[in-house]
């Protein structure tokens, strides 16, 4: 059974991975299982720990939880055609209340953590420490204001960028290249790191040519 479990992981290993030559049979079969695996882990797992660990078992404790029941079958009704309409008010109240809950979230860590790092004491490793930094926080605060400084005056249109402020603009237009490929570097390597631990696995676990 365990190698048989081996070398179903390197089939499927290799399925994923055929898709860098082209489109083919055996990496839709295998993104087919993937998406189907997956999709059946998140309903096994969502039903156990909230319908029936919170919903079904902690009915007394939790009863607020009727409430989403409710808006919960309501949003099955979708399934009978003359009565799918109601649905729909189920789904506003969904989509409303999460876009209020991550609208407050990502403007506390979008905006205004940012804000704040922004406007850090150029001189201080903290509010309020005084000249307390050494040169490496002092170039990095410095590095960070200039360059946001410098971004938002490229994205200022009400003045023709001519003179000095079309320098100070050209400056931003390189900080935010060199932002947007730190970010999309940042993706590449992550995606890196999942593709080598899988050969990682083919030519040690697999293969066992690494020992």
């Amino acid at each position: 059974m365990e190698h048989f479990a081996l070398w179903l992981a390197a089939f499927l290993t290799l399925g994923i991975i055929s898709f860098l030559y082209k489109d083919n049979a055996w990496y839709k079969l295998t993104e087919a299982i993937f998406v189907g695996l997956s999709a059946g882990y998140w309903f096994v797992t969502l039903f156990w720990d909230n319908f029936y660990g919170k919903f079904w078992i902690g009915k007394g404790e939790h009863a607020y939880l009727y409430v989403g029941a409710f808006l919960g079958l309501l949003m099955l009704l979708r399934l009978i055609p003359k009565i799918g309409w109601i649905s729909r008010w189920p789904l506003s109240f969904i989509v409303g209340a999460t876009s209020g809950l991550w609208l407050i979230n990502y403007f506390s860590s979008n905006i205004m953590k940012q804000v704040q790092a922004t406007i850090f004491p150029l001189f201080s490793s903290q509010y309020g420490a005084g000249f307390d930094a050494g040169a490496a926080t002092v170039i990095g605060n410095l590095v960070i204001f200039l360059g946001t400084f410098t971004g938002l005056v490229y994205f200022f249109f009400s003045k023709e960028h001519k003179g000095a402020f079309g320098y100070t603009a050209k400056v931003g237009i390189w900080v935010i290249m060199i932002t947007f490929g730190a970010s999309f570097g940042y993706t590449v390597m992550s995606r890196m790191s999942l593709f080598i631990g899988r050969i990682d696995f083919l030519l040690s676990d697999w293969l066992g040519m690494i020992l």
